[in-house]
């Protein structure tokens, strides 16, 4: 016997043996040099294909997959086809949707007068999934339709899970919420049980997690990342681990010290930029989002440029971060811009923003106009971090207005529901009202417990204060507005003040830009004068 050729068997009953017990690195580099003496058959390369896969080497696993294609288009049209969707599938999550609409058309084109089959049903789904990324909510809903009728044809669970979780979407952009939840709950049955691939069952997962992140539903959340890591360890696939490790982060930039989080996504947002495009530009944005918190400027621009290349609108972080920087004008286009295209669930993340932006710019009116759309948006979604953005924006407008015994009650409100969420940060912002408001209503000891809860939730994350105002009588100045001007006050210069709390000279003058604006004055003199007077020296910190 040849042994070039007794070698390569040898290699190909190693490849398999790996592959059937999941060893994955063993599987890849048999079949891998057994492909180096000859063509792998069909089966063989596309267990070479997965076995790349489940090691997150995916545009090598998609290659080998195409060329699986290739040869089943040759023996097995309907094979073919049901790769075809795989294949879609894999380009869509790494989020190329052309592409995958190209391999759609190509297992259309193949199912084309065939019976009903799996990959009919799945086919389906990501024309539900691209009418979602289109925001078309007629064809979402016509394609609910379709996946019902053929679920009622097919005696298939997947299909049928497939079919709940499209009409989940369809509830969802109708504001169904109960029923949103409960067909996701029926739909993930089918993905626990194990009867969809691998990759498929990973999708939901990704979906599942992605719109309760969308809806502000951190509970929800928090429980089927949980779960989906529990998934994960079981199948070993290190894409879909890498995608359950940015979720697990996301939430604990909610709770836990900024910096350590902050490493830690940075090297996952890194690593499945080659792997899920969409989840790689989330865990991008959050990364922005923590650098803003923590005060650094340079970063949080670098991670939100990121998550825009990769796809995902960096707002309401972005706008946050330029209002932080004094440029409210900035702000409130970019955010106008994001508002502009969002459906009514993506509005509602963007308007409590918006809010504290118009404020920033002493626009009532805009902020009382977007504070009675959220407040409008959580009454019918009713979602836990919809009712809290919406008791704070509505808090912020009522501290504004001076109306601070209505403001209490709004203020508490949102506490109880951040509390619910376990979103530290805002609560530590909702904090800072209160303390604003208990100092107007003459409650000094109740407003200084305030500031010290908000100013130890800020320790332990490791994050600079917010914008909020220490008292609204003094000019109207935000936190940081009032830093920069006790700062001039007692003598420093524009260069001193941007090299001692970290921001260029060129937001140093914004900044004075708009404090004169806010002051009536126009002078670096007359704005010290007026510090002088209200006590301002001393707030440097």
């Amino acid at each position: 016997m040849d042994p070039q050729l007794d070698g390569r068997n040898a290699l190909l009953l190693s490849a398999r043996g790996a592959h059937s017990r999941r060893d994955w690195l063993t599987s890849y580099e048999s079949y891998k040099r057994a492909s180096e003496a000859a063509p792998l058959a069909t089966d063989d390369l596309d267990a070479l294909a997965s076995a790349a896969w489940h090691l997150g080497i995916c545009k090598e696993s998609v290659r080998y997959s195409e060329q699986v294609f290739k040869q089943l288009c040759r023996s097995d049209p309907e094979s073919a086809a049901a790769k075809a969707v795989d294949i879609a599938l894999a380009w869509l999550t790494r989020g190329d949707l052309n592409i995958g609409q190209g391999w759609m058309s190509r297992a259309r084109r193949l199912l084309q007068g065939a019976p009903e089959s799996h990959a009919t049903g799945y086919l389906a789904y990501l024309d539900a999934y691209i009418a979602t990324c289109a925001g078309d909510t007629d064809a979402l809903t016509r394609q609910a339709r379709t996946l019902r009728e053929m679920s009622g044809r097919l005696d298939s669970p997947a299909v049928t899970s497939l079919c709940l979780v499209v009409e989940a979407l369809v509830a969802i952009s109708e504001a169904r919420m109960a029923d949103a939840f409960g067909l996701i709950d029926e739909a993930m049955l089918a993905v626990l049980a194990d009867v969809f691939p691998i990759e498929w069952a990973g999708d939901i997962y990704c979906l599942v997690l992605h719109h309760c992140n969308r809806l502000a539903d951190l509970p929800r959340m928090r429980a089927w990342t949980q779960s989906m890591e529990r998934w994960c360890e079981n199948v070993a696939a290190l894409p879909y681990g890498g995608v359950c490790e940015m979720h697990r982060l996301q939430l604990l930039s909610a709770t836990e010290e900024l910096r350590l989080v902050e490493d830690q996504l940075s090297a996952v947002s890194r690593k499945l930029k080659d792997v899920n495009t969409f989840a790689a530009a989330e865990g991008y944005y959050e990364l922005g989002e923590i650098r803003r918190m923590r005060g650094d400027i340079d970063g949080a621009v670098t991670a939100f440029s990121q998550a825009r290349s990769l796809g995902v609108d960096p707002q309401p972080g972005e706008a946050l971060l330029k209002c932080r920087q004094g440029d409210s004008a900035a702000a409130w286009t970019a955010l106008q811009a994001s508002l502009a295209w969002q459906d009514r669930v993506g509005r509602m993340r963007l308007l409590r923003a918006a809010v504290e932006v118009a404020l920033e710019r002493d626009r009532l009116d805009e902020a009382e106009k977007c504070c009675g759309e959220l407040e409008d948006g959580a009454q019918t979604f009713g979602t836990p971090g919809f009712k809290a953005w919406a008791a704070h924006a509505r808090g912020m407008v009522l501290v504004r207005r001076g109306q601070y015994v209505q403001a209490l009650d709004a203020l508490q409100a949102a506490l109880r529901e951040y509390r619910t969420q376990q979103c530290r940060y805002e609560t530590a912002e909702v904090y800072e009202y209160l303390a604003a408001t208990h100092k107007a209503l003459g409650d000094n000891g109740v407003a200084a417990a305030d500031t010290a809860t908000a100013q130890s939730i800020y320790k332990q994350l490791g994050v600079q204060v917010s914008e909020v105002p220490r008292e609204s009588a003094q000019g109207g100045l935000t936190k940081r507005e009032m830093e920069i001007l006790a700062r001039i006050a007692n003598g420093a210069t524009n260069k001193q003040v941007a090299e001692q709390i970290f921001i260029s000279q060129k937001t140093v003058g914004r900044h004075l830009a708009n404090i004169y604006a806010k002051l009536g004055v126009s002078s670096r003199t007359a704005a010290a004068t007026w510090a002088h007077a209200n006590g301002l020296l001393g707030k440097e910190d």
